[in-house]
Parts: C-alpha cells; sequence; structure tokens
C-alpha cells in the first residue's frame, strides 16, 4: 500500500514541478527523462476499442501488463505493440500480480465485465478508463461512481465526443437561450442495422477454440454454451453480455444534450419495440424519456430511436435525416446536429449563432492523464457525467424489457432514482441490478 500512494504522489508531484507541460502539449513517453514519470498502465482488453484504448496508454505512458481473453488477440498485441508487457488471461491475476507496479488501467471489454474490473482496479487504488456505456447496470454505474469517490481516482468514460470542442460548442449555444424555451428532444442512431444482429434465437452451442477464455469472456454472467455470434463483436446484441443499440450509442448521441440540458434521472420510460424473447435485444426500439424540471429548463420530453426508426424529417425541414443525430426544439427555432457527437449542428428558424464561450479541451485521454497528474478532472469522470449519463441511457433498456411484444408500447416505468427503484414493477429490479455469477461481485 505505501508503495501506491508513494506513486500516486509523486506523479502529481511532477506535473506541478512541471507545470508548463499542458501549454507544450500532451506529454508522450519518451519525453520522460525517468520511468518512474511516466504513468504505469495495466490494459484490460486489447481487441476492438481496446485498440485504440491501449494506443493512448502507450502514447501517454509505459503499458507494463495486457489482458485479453482472446489468446490470439493478446499474442498480436503483446509482438506487435508491447513486447515488454507480461500477458494475462485473467484480469483478476494482473491486478494480484502487478498491483503494486501500477498507476491506472483501460477497461475495453464487453459491456457485463466493465463492472468487475473497474470496481476491482479502484479497489486497489488505481486510476480508471472504461469504455462506453460505464457498465452493464444502472446499479453498477451508480456504484462505480460511488467507488471512484471513495477511493479518490481519477477516471474517465470512453465517449470521446464528451471532448470535442465542437459538440461543447454546440452545448453552449443551446445553454445560451438562443432556441428558447426546450420542449422536446429527438435522439437517434442507425444502429444496430447491419452491424449486429438483434431479435434473433439463441443459436446452438459449439466447440469453444482454443484460442479462447471462454469462462473468462461470460465473467459475470449466466453460464451458456460458446456459440461464434457472441465474440469477438456481436456480443452487444445479447441482454446478458452487452446493451443493444442504446446503451452502444447513446453515450455519444445523448452526450452533448446531457450536457445542454442536465438530462439526469427521468421520472419515467416507456417504449415500443419489433418485440424480443428477452435474449436478444429487439431489432429496432422507440423510447421515450420523461425528464422533470431543473433548475435551468422546464420539464421535457426526449425520444430515442434506434434500428432504423428517425423521426418525422420534416422537423427540420428535411426529405431525409442522417443516421445519427439530434433534433431540439425550443419555443424560438429547433437546433439539428446531423452526426453522433453533436459536434456540427443547423439552426432552424429565424435565429443568429449566439457567440458562447465553453470550456476547451486538450483532448479525451489528455484530460485523463491531467487528472491522474493532480490536475481538474476529466470532464466525463465517472462521478459527475459517466455515472450519471450511463443511468440515464439505461433506463431506457428497463422501457425496452417491458416491450416484448411487437409494435406494442410496453407499460410506462415510473422511476425512483434516489432509490433506485422501478415503481410497482419488482420484476425489473434483475435489470437494475443483476445478479452475478461465478465468483464475480462489485
Amino acid at each position: 500500500m505505501p508503495l501506491r500512494t508513494d506513486r500516486r504522489s509523486f506523479l502529481q508531484t511532477a506535473a506541478l514541478a512541471g507545470a508548463g507541460y499542458w501549454a507544450a502539449g500532451p506529454l508522450r513517453a519518451q519525453e520522460s527523462s525517468s520511468p518512474n514519470e511516466q504513468v504505469q498502465f495495466a490494459c484490460i482488453g486489447v481487441g476492438g476499442k481496446g485498440d485504440s484504448d491501449s494506443n493512448d496508454a502507450k502514447r501517454f505512458g509505459r503499458v507494463v501488463g495486457i489482458c485479453d481473453i482472446d489468446a490470439r488477440t493478446l499474442t498480436k498485441a503483446g509482438g506487435e505493440r508491447f513486447a515488454e508487457a507480461k500477458r494475462y488471461a485473467d484480469f483478476r491475476a494482473m491486478l494480484d500480480e502487478l498491483g503494486d507496479k501500477i498507476d491506472a488501467v483501460t477497461v475495453s471489454t464487453p459491456d457485463h465485465t466493465h463492472a468487475v474490473a473497474a470496481a476491482a482496479a479502484m479497489r486497489l487504488g488505481k486510476h480508471c478508463f472504461c469504455q462506453k456505456p460505464l457498465t452493464h447496470s444502472i446499479w453498477e454505474a451508480r456504484r462505480l461512481a460511488e467507488l471512484a469517490k471513495e477511493h479518490g481516482v481519477a477516471t474517465q468514460m470512453g465517449n470521446q465526443g464528451a471532448s470535442l470542442n465542437a459538440a461543447r460548442k454546440s452545448a453552449a449555444v443551446i445553454q445560451s437561450g438562443a432556441l428558447g424555451k426546450i420542449s422536446q428532444v429527438h435522439a437517434w442512431t442507425d444502429r444496430c442495422g447491419g452491424w449486429w444482429p438483434q431479435g434473433i434465437d439463441r443459436p446452438a452451442g459449439a466447440a469453444v477454440p482454443g484460442h479462447v477464455s471462454w469462462d473468462l469472456f461470460v465473467g459475470p454472467a449466466p453460464g451458456r454454451p460458446y456459440a461464434s455470434i457472441y465474440h469477438p463483436f456481436k456480443w452487444r446484441g445479447w441482454w446478458d453480455f452487452g446493451t443493444g443499440a442504446l446503451g452502444d450509442m447513446a453515450c455519444h448521441v445523448l452526450n452533448m444534450p446531457f450536457y445542454a440540458l442536465g438530462l439526469r434521472d427521468p421520472i419515467a420510460v416507456q417504449a415500443t419495440t419489433s418485440g424480443h424473447n428477452r435474449d436478444s435485444y429487439p431489432n429496432w426500439s422507440v423510447i421515450d424519456f420523461e425528464f422533470p424540471s431543473n433548475e435551468s429548463r422546464d420539464a421535457l420530453k426526449l425520444t430515442w430511436y434506434d434500428g432504423g426508426k428517425r423521426p418525422d424529417a420534416s422537423l427540420v425541414g428535411k426529405e431525409e435525416l442522417a443516421g445519427n443525430g439530434v433534433i431540439i426544439i425550443g419555443e424560438k427555432g429547433t437546433l439539428y446536429s446531423p452526426d453522433a457527437y453533436g459536434s456540427s449542428f443547423e439552426l432552424i428558424g429565424d435565429l443568429a449563432e449566439p457567440e458562447v464561450e465553453f470550456e476547451r479541451s486538450p483532448g479525451h485521454f489528455d484530460e485523463f492523464i491531467r487528472a491522474i497528474r493532480g490536475g481538474a478532472p476529466a470532464v466525463s469522470n465517472f462521478v459527475d457525467s459517466g455515472g450519471p449519463l450511463t443511468e440515464t441511457v439505461l433506463l431506457g433498456n428497463l422501457a425496452v424489457w417491458a416491450a416484448d411484444e411487437a409494435e406494442t408500447p410496453g407499460r410506462r416505468v415510473e422511476w425512483d432514482a434516489q432509490a433506485m427503484t422501478p415503481v410497482g414493477a419488482p420484476e425489473l429490479a434483475k435489470i437494475v441490478r443483476p445478479e452475478f455469477h461465478h465468483g464475480y461481485d462489485l
């Protein structure tokens, strides 16, 4: 334990000693004169998004351990990028062995293992970067935010759009009052579409390939036989492993309106879907979120669309909408952002674009490193943003679970955010807080 405290104190002291570093640009590993000045990383998941996340860790520090349940992915990463890093299949073994040698972790695994991996690292006092959505369930998101606060670690969720200055400008335009009183928000994505299958039956089991540690892939989820449809990418469409199109994309698409309008703690959600078997997510969903008023705006309704569903393009005077986007409707006019990050926009109506000010970002992972070194927290930290945004997003999946009959509105689920309870709907408790299996826990 003393070694951990010493490393954290040293990194923060080193940052203060070199105060001109942020003006000069992001820190590169080769610029450090001593290995002790580098942030030492262990990377949990090095394929898919883990490829770019571990590369960011290497760019800003030194990767001393890598972990992946796929031996081929692990061998490729170790041979091509991280020759000096120790290799592991089980993140628990990596943290046990390297706990006194690392400062931070990246977590880039399927959604259902985000929380158990991130929690294990934070309990050791390690700073944590975790991919979006932060967790597989609402309760896990709340718990990770609590752990981050309890252990005083720097954190960041991997919704990179949160650091785009153009998206921050879009949010500032909305906050300026240019649109007047906001009444409706529409947000959508083209996923799942051809990206991965949803609305299908569970396939027959198959022999586990020798390079896949299937038990470690399943992790805290209920056991099931291996099938090639789950790994390495198409797990997103299964309730036990992923969070569907909503979970995959809403932490991007809703990030800008979340900041602009304070979209926390909806009071109710209701969905209509293509129908589903509660094993695989539906092909499409339309979900209504009801938000109460807050100190800066009146109550409003947000509607989410996925799987090819979109709002009426005439809302913004178009014949067709972009594949991902947001429409924010105010009494004075409308803002249309035709991308997944809110980084571009068009004002509809007799509106002049206002001059706005906003905090500029040095870059997404740059913010995480800054926080590790004792600077300002990353905007998308678990406590203030990553956790609350994930809670809002995943509340939509309670409504999806309740809307299993095709094209029939499911029950309106009332939500008590403080108690994390779906009012009068105890059957949804297992979606809010899942049961952990195979010895895993938070």
